[in-house]
């Protein structure tokens, strides 16, 4: 099994739930965090002056997926994610060695 950390822009979140829901793909975690990364924050206009944000509010999405399913969720999640501009995230994969359901204490390799 492979643990998918999606961050990406908030306004692409529903597109991305979509088309994981669309491939029977339920089970997800979201947390809405802030980050920046290569472009280092913004820089907004107000009354006049410039307001430097450097951290940008963003939504990391974990799903925990099989092996033979990865690549596929993967392209799921940038298709539905990408924008083409700068900010758009990153996704990060890191192996799940077991996961154990609470309720029933059944665990899966």
């Amino acid at each position: 099994m492979q643990k998918i950390e999606a961050i990406i822009r908030p306004e692409r979140f529903e597109f991305v739930k979509k088309a994981l829901e669309e491939n029977k793909i339920y089970g997800l975690t979201v947390t809405d965090v802030q980050g920046r990364g290569d472009q280092k924050g913004i820089v907004l206009q107000y009354r006049g002056g410039e307001i430097i944000v450097d951290l940008i509010p963003k939504c990391k999405v974990e799903v925990v997926v099989k092996d033979k399913d990865l690549q596929m969720i993967l392209d799921l999640i940038i298709n539905a994610a990408r924008t083409g501009k700068i900010g758009d995230g990153r996704i990060f994969v890191s192996p799940v060695s077991k996961s154990i359901r609470v309720r029933t204490g059944d665990f899966e390799k």
